[in-house]
């Protein structure tokens, strides 16, 4: 299958919307049965996700609850959202081509905590509950990011890697360039699916978070810099990406087990006190 992968606000609908208007058969639905009511202005195009978005393999394929199942041979050329953790999970089989897109993370710090403010104001709120608890947006994008390339590395598969800014700024030479790297579909058809109207963020106008230390702000910068601009990711500078996720593994594992044991607590219902029984009397 040819995977749209990214994180979360990172173009991967987009891309999807992209492969559709090219001519390419896609898997998924453009809208979720809230997306009205809590998430529109967040993406208002819709954002195509299937069962498959955490991942091709034997927890949903067959599907746990109508089993029916997607034969590996018989989706070759189709296209697919899958969001990066769950392709680390995926199925080497169902793994054609990845078209992998990044958003530059200033970005995807404010997007995401606009997005999850949406989400509670319109949903959360109104039906009294709290905002939802969610790990740092920094620390998932490099997560997230630096697991794409470290799976990239160790299992081979075509990778294409864009990034959101440039596809929006530049759409004829980077959709073309996809496309023609796919040897499938129409490009110019697709063209007119990009809309740059629909970026609500600019990492330049952005600042460094006070918890992200200078020398890990430049290790982001020249990544993001690398995927934009094609550079060559050489062994001395994937040495400092993996030193660099060294360093920050301790914060990434603290903040998992954190949203973890909240959400956790909030599942748990409160028990009622058992009223005192009455003792019998003669």
């Amino acid at each position: 299958m040819i995977i749209v992968a990214g994180t979360k606000r990172s173009g991967t609908s987009m891309w999807m919307q992209i492969l559709r208007d090219a001519g390419i058969p896609v898997f998924g639905q453009a809208f979720s049965g809230d997306w009205g009511n809590s998430i529109r202005e967040a993406n208002p195009e819709g954002f195509y996700e299937s069962w498959f978005r955490n991942g091709i393999n034997f927890t949903t394929n067959p599907h746990p609850q109508t089993g029916s199942y997607v034969h590996p041979a018989r989706v070759r050329g189709h296209g697919v959202k899958v969001f990066i953790p769950g392709l680390v999970r995926s199925d080497l089989a169902y793994v054609e081509r990845v078209i992998g897109t990044m958003r530059e993370w200033r970005e995807y710090d404010a997007s995401v905590r606009r997005l999850y403010a949406m989400e509670y104001e319109n949903k959360h709120r109104p039906a009294g509950r709290p905002m939802q608890v969610f790990v740092d947006p920094v620390l998932e994008w490099w997560s997230e990011n630096h697991g794409l390339l470290a799976d990239h590395i160790t299992r081979l598969y075509p990778l294409h890697w864009v990034t959101y800014e440039e596809t929006l700024s530049d759409p004829t030479r980077v959709v073309t360039e996809v496309i023609q790297w796919l040897r499938v579909g129409d490009a110019k058809a697709a063209l007119e699916t990009v809309k740059p109207s629909l970026s609500t963020q600019r990492g330049a106008e952005l600042p460094v978070p006070e918890h992200v230390s200078a020398e890990h702000a430049a290790v982001f910068d020249e990544l993001y810099r690398r995927v934009r601009e094609r550079a060559a990711f050489d062994q001395p500078f994937i040495d400092v990406l993996n030193a660099t996720n060294e360093a920050l593994l301790p914060r990434i594992e603290a903040e998992s087990k954190r949203v973890a044991e909240v959400r956790k607590q909030r599942q748990q219902k409160p028990t009622k006190e058992r009223a005192p029984r009455s003792k019998a009397k003669r």
